[in-house]
């Protein structure tokens, strides 16, 4: 199984750190999202029907016709691999290992991308797997040149999967609203930006063929009745999306200067994480966790995800942790 952000029980336990004394960076995950209300008792007592307006209120947010709701979209990512034969598979690299490990698991040939060399690639491949924006250097790719791929993809019967987690503060970049069309697959995440991740919800976006068969293989009440009421109401809440839009880019801007003035390397930002690129990472992660501090950690490059602070005691509790550290960590 593959290693994730957001173990914080585990980093307590490594750093002998109460859980209440960490700020946790580590996942990319909007730390202050919907305001989950009461759940009324029915949502407990009885098993979750179709009709309930979960579809509508996703048709509604994403703006498509052609849409099924998934156990988180990790789910669809386990279970696409499973619906094609043996194919060979493109992924960038680096980005959520999920995807690769899932294909790499059903049997599929899987290579790794670099940004440059995907165009040269494309004619070689049978699926293609974008995030985007990507997780975690923060690439992103246009409207034109995803649909472009997928035409040359569509021609052979290959599919172009795009995994937009982390594009709902630019809805504009998204192609959740292209008209539902053969090989081209769009997942989304009510994890991020709503900051739901624990009610296990996302969303499939693809031709009617392809949701029914996947729906198939994922059998009934995938999602349980608590989270489908949760992921409606906060679906249709458009007042606080617009209003958490604003402000998680303000939030990125002052995460991203804060980092540069402890003399941390930006190398990439988005509204929900930034990405910064230093040689010694493994160094400064260690240093932080000591304070603290939870980071995600890559070594393929070496390199560091940072999360928003929750409040501004956390935002303190970084500053300060960056103070201390910066003079023996940061090159």
């Amino acid at each position: 199984m593959l290693e994730h952000g957001g173990h914080l029980i585990d980093a307590s336990k490594k750093y002998n750190i109460p859980l209440e004394q960490w700020t946790d960076l580590s996942t990319g995950i909007n730390p202050n999202g919907w305001p989950v209300p009461k759940i009324p008792e029915a949502c407990w007592q009885r098993l979750p029907e179709s009709a309930d307006g979960l579809l509508n209120a996703a048709k509604r947010y994403y703006q498509c016709q052609s849409i099924l709701a998934v156990a988180g979209s990790q789910a669809a990512i386990q279970t696409l691999p499973l619906m094609r034969k043996k194919s060979k598979v493109g992924v960038l690299a680096p980005a959520y290992a999920e995807h690769a490990y899932s294909w790499q698991k059903a049997g599929h040939e899987v290579i790794e991308l670099s940004a440059d060399g995907l165009e040269s690639e494309l004619a070689t491949l049978d699926i293609l797997i974008l995030i985007n924006p990507n997780n975690p250097t923060g690439m992103q790719f246009s409207k034109t040149q995803l649909l472009n791929w997928h035409r040359q993809l569509n021609r052979r019967n290959g599919w172009l999967i795009v995994d937009e987690a982390f594009i709902d503060t630019m809805p504009e970049n998204s192609l959740s609203s292209h008209p539902a069309t053969e090989g081209l697959i769009i997942l989304r995440s009510i994890g991020k930006f709503f900051g739901l991740a624990g009610i296990r919800c996302g969303f499939a976006i693809a031709a009617e063929d392809l949701l029914s068969e996947l729906d198939e293989r994922l059998g009934p009440w995938s999602i349980s009745h608590p989270s489908r009421y949760i992921a409606t109401a906060a679906l249709l809440d458009t007042q606080w999306q617009k209003k958490m839009q604003a402000e998680l880019k303000k939030q990125s801007t002052r995460l991203a200067f804060l980092l540069k003035k402890r003399g941390l390397k930006v190398t990439a930002q988005t509204d929900l994480f930034l990405w910064a690129r230093e040689s010694n990472a493994t160094e400064i992660h260690q240093c932080l966790a000591q304070k603290g501090i939870l980071t995600r950690l890559f070594t393929k490059p070496s390199s560091l995800r940072f999360g928003l602070p929750k409040n501004e005691s956390q935002w303190e509790h970084l500053d300060q942790a960056l103070e201390n550290m910066a003079a023996n960590c940061i090159e």
